[in-house]
């Protein structure tokens, strides 16, 4: 059974940086995707980024030029680098895995939701 576990949100003003990670507590084999998606109050959840096992990453339209998705396989933890936050990007940061592609996952929250493996969640606030 595979655990993932979110760190690194915090409340920070408009223009800060932060780096989200998701630990694995174990390995996924096979072909599979991660991705992170975040839910704002009252909004639904969205796809923010994710990577495929193979290296293919995709973004959504208003994190591009902005976030980085990345991967440490020998540590198991995907990291979320975010620069140049403004208050649009607050909410409940998860991270997922399972199966599925990077874009599908990302667009498509009925394939987001069918991902496998779910963390709790890390908070990033953004004030202005």
């Amino acid at each position: 059974q595979v655990q993932l576990a979110e760190s690194g949100g915090g409340s920070v003003q408009a223009g800060a940086s932060l780096r989200l990670e998701c630990a694995s507590s174990g390995s996924i084999t096979g072909r599979h995707v991660m991705g992170w998606f975040r839910q704002a109050p009252g909004k639904e959840r969205e796809g923010v980024a994710a990577r495929d096992n193979d290296g293919t990453v995709y973004y959504a339209d208003s994190v591009k030029g902005r976030f980085t998705i990345s991967k440490d396989n020998a540590k198991n933890i995907l990291y979320l680098e975010m620069n140049n936050l403004n208050p649009g990007d607050t909410g409940l940061y998860s991270c997922a895995a399972g199966i599925g592609r990077s874009e599908v996952v990302v667009e498509y929250p009925v394939a987001a939701a069918a991902l496998r493996f779910w963390g709790r969640g890390t908070q990033v606030t953004v004030s202005s």
